[in-house]
């Protein structure tokens, strides 16, 4: 039986050494090999081909993000420009008024005063920023944007109105009685609707400080109709929060992401080229 076995890896090794050592065979083995080659680097040709077609795409796709983006700031601009209106009869009506200047009669409710927040200072609708995570508004302190129930004085309506900024040391109502006022007033301010909950921000529980803009719950919990004004700068109180805190800028990051992927189509052709073709 190892005879056999012995026999048998002995003519297989002849075989082998007989194929290789044949002309005609060798020389299909070499085209073989050669196809083999030509075939593997056929493929890497087009998938390397992926990646400057696709970075290019998403450049272009970039250009039209950019001219969405600046026709965007453009309208907010635009909008909160246009001449004061009068808050509609129908409420309804004021969900195609956002960011439309609106002017109200009556006064606050500072007794149901709550909070949102923690907001950096705007001015001119946008963020003073030093560079870090705080506002440079009021020495870079953090700070709360203060909502009032406001009591209409020609009908029997409650709305809440965002009367603008308080730094942190002054949330406590207590250090600025000067501003609350309580007499009768017109105040002009910006329709605003609720705003998506930002990813890792908790839903609202339970007390008088609120994350984000809903308005659905905060005019429940308050006890008002769904109707939010930001209080323009022109209706701020001596000694109250700072109004105007609307923001109508939006981060616009467009071109360095065009400039990104271009460039990368760019170098990547340039290697695929060098590589495949020349």
């Amino acid at each position: 039986m190892a005879n056999c076995k012995t026999g048998v890896m002995i003519g297989t090794m002849l075989l082998r050494r007989s194929l290789h050592t044949s002309p005609r065979i060798s020389r299909y083995l070499r085209q073989n090999e050669i196809l083999r080659g030509n075939k593997e680097s056929s493929l890497a040709k087009y998938a390397f081909l992926t990646i400057p077609v696709t970075t290019l795409g998403l450049g272009l796709w970039q250009i039209s993000r950019l001219k969405w983006k600046e026709s965007l700031i453009e309208e907010l601009q635009t909008k909160t420009n246009l001449p004061t209106v009068n808050l509609p009869e129908e409420l309804f009506e004021l969900n195609d008024l956002e960011y439309r200047r609106v002017q109200v009669r009556g006064h606050f409710d500072h007794s149901r005063e709550m909070y949102l927040g923690p907001r950096s200072f705007l001015k001119g609708g946008d963020s003073i920023s030093t560079g870090g995570l705080m506002s440079a508004g009021a020495g870079g302190k953090s700070g709360y944007y203060v909502i009032t129930p406001f009591i209409l004085s020609d009908r029997n309506l409650e709305i809440l109105v965002n009367r603008g900024w308080v730094s942190q040391d002054q949330k406590n109502p207590a250090t600025r009685k000067q501003g609350q006022v309580t007499q009768e007033i017109v105040l002009e301010g910006i329709v605003r609707h609720s705003e998506p909950r930002p990813t890792f921000v908790p839903k609202y529980q339970s007390g008088n400080t609120w994350s984000y803009r809903n308005l659905s719950e905060m005019s429940t919990v308050m006890g008002t109709s769904p109707v939010y004004l930001d209080a323009c700068v022109d209706s701020d109180v001596p000694g109250g929060p700072i109004g105007g805190q609307t923001r109508i800028t939006m981060r616009n990051e467009h071109l360095s992401y065009i400039l990104t992927w271009l460039g990368i189509s760019a170098g990547s052709s340039v290697l695929w080229w060098k590589q495949f073709v020349k």
